[in-house]
């Protein structure tokens, strides 16, 4: 059998916690204080305005949000990867969210999470959930310190379309026979993207969607590993 994909958002899909948990938890561990302090107001001060930009697209959310990380290191980013999984995002894996890519693997899919978190955060909860692949936002670093800008693309919306299109091409895949996970209505252009869509833990709109389409409606957060 030919290879195939499995595509899997991670917030709201796979984990209950969001990118900004992930900077939070960096936040408090900052050892520059005053740097920390700074961030934090910042944070504080910017909450209306980024709930506003993410309810208008992902994309402008994550270039704005992702500025905070200016002045953060990459070797320490890393280095508090693996605690940021113990204390945030193991914590938060829905109860279903193992099982689902386990069998995905066992039906002979190639597992790939695709996801607006920063790539530096990610490897200790890969190697958890075993992907095959990442597709995640890259910062900018300059003599290793985080400039607060993305490398693009940006993995959020039709950006995550065309970094699918191009990993299928990659690896001579069809795209038709393949499949794709996500909680967001912002996901829905990946949805479209395969032949093999579900709508997991889905709010009422995508809900709808996935109905009228057909598409199967997963919940994980129910489920016991």
């Amino acid at each position: 059998m030919a290879a195939r994909f499995a595509f899997y958002d991670l917030d709201g899909t796979l984990v209950s916690s969001n990118v900004v948990s992930q900077y939070v938890w960096y936040l408090r561990r900052l050892p520059a204080r005053g740097l920390a302090v700074r961030r934090a107001l910042q944070l504080l001060a910017g909450l209306p305005l980024y709930a506003a930009i993410d309810l208008y697209s992902r994309r402008a959310f994550n270039i704005w949000f992702y500025r905070l990380y200016r002045g953060m290191r990459r070797d320490w980013l890393i280095a508090e990867a693996q605690g940021l999984f113990e204390k945030v995002l193991r914590p938060a894996i829905y109860p279903g969210a193992r099982e689902l890519v386990r069998r995905d693997r066992d039906e002979g899919y190639r597992t790939v999470l695709v996801t607006g978190s920063p790539e530096f955060a990610l490897a200790p909860l890969a190697r958890h959930f075993g992907f095959d692949h990442v597709i995640a936002n890259v910062l900018e670093f300059r003599d290793g310190v985080a400039t607060g800008a993305i490398l693009p693309p940006v993995v959020a919306g039709r950006e995550k379309v065309a970094l699918i299109r191009q990993l299928c091409g990659q690896y001579n895949v069809d795209s038709a026979e393949s499949k794709a996970y996500s909680d967001s209505l912002s996901d829905l252009p990946m949805l479209e993207a395969v032949g093999r869509p579900a709508a997991v833990n889905v709010g009422a709109r995508l809900r709808r969607i996935a109905q009228a389409r057909g598409w199967p409606v997963v919940d994980l957060r129910a489920r016991k590993s």
